[in-house]
């Protein structure tokens, strides 16, 4: 379902004039993953942001890596309406966006080993100990998105959150086809390519923390 919110009519108009051209259907029933090569108009590599809120991260990746395919995934309204404003704006003719459950188009559109980067930043760390088993970050969704990346692939995240980010880091570390790019094991520095957003500079005047963290696809399991 998709979220609702306050929507200017600027967005509202992006819904429907710009949603043919950037938009990506995927069908609620099991079918064959996308065609990239067709979606895109080219083959390259494929950056995949879940939960890009207003947008402004994935379309200055976008911008300024013209030669990578980016495809968005986000179910508020809003923030989608946005995007797809910026995306025309820009010209970014490289970047896609989808408005449907994460973990439905990475099981049933999306095909083993065809992202390249996958890009999880500031997803809802549901507070309450009842809800925690709403959190994206599940060992079975993890094994999903695993299974998506190509050997290589990256797995990016961040979270301002610290009992959510120690949840992150226990999940992740217990995948065996993931490889934790931190050398204790944890956390990286803050990326440089990562947009920080208003909620984040928000947190940081509050005084919060921000956990980055970084993982490679492995060859197998077994694989050092």
């Amino acid at each position: 379902m998709l979220r609702t919110g306050r929507i200017t009519a600027a967005q509202q108009r992006a819904l429907e004039e710009l949603w043919p051209r950037f938009g990506v259907e995927v069908p609620t029933t099991d079918a064959a993953s996308l065609d990239l090569h067709s979606l895109f108009g080219r083959e390259a590599p494929l950056t995949v942001e879940i939960g890009f809120g207003n947008g402004d991260n994935l379309a200055t990746l976008a911008a300024a890596h013209s030669g990578r395919n980016y495809l968005g995934i986000e179910v508020h309204r809003p923030g989608v309406g946005r995007l797809l404003r910026q995306a025309e704006e820009q010209r970014l003719d490289n970047l896609r966006i989808c408005a449907q459950d994460a973990v439905e188009v990475l099981e049933r559109a999306l095909a083993p080993a065809s992202v390249d980067e996958l890009i999880i930043l500031f997803p809802d760390p549901w507070h309450k100990a009842r809800h925690h088993k709403r959190r994206l970050i599940q060992g079975n969704f993890v094994e999903v998105a695993a299974n998506r990346l190509g050997i290589g692939g990256r797995l990016l995240l961040a979270t301002d959150w610290q009992p959510y980010a120690e949840h992150m880091v226990a999940t992740l570390n217990a995948c065996g086809t993931l490889q934790n790019l931190s050398h204790t094991g944890d956390y990286v520095p803050r990326p440089a390519w990562r947009t920080e957003t208003r909620f984040e500079r928000r947190g940081e005047r509050l005084g919060h923390g921000v956990w980055d963290l970084a993982y490679v696809r492995r060859k197998s399991r077994n694989q050092p």
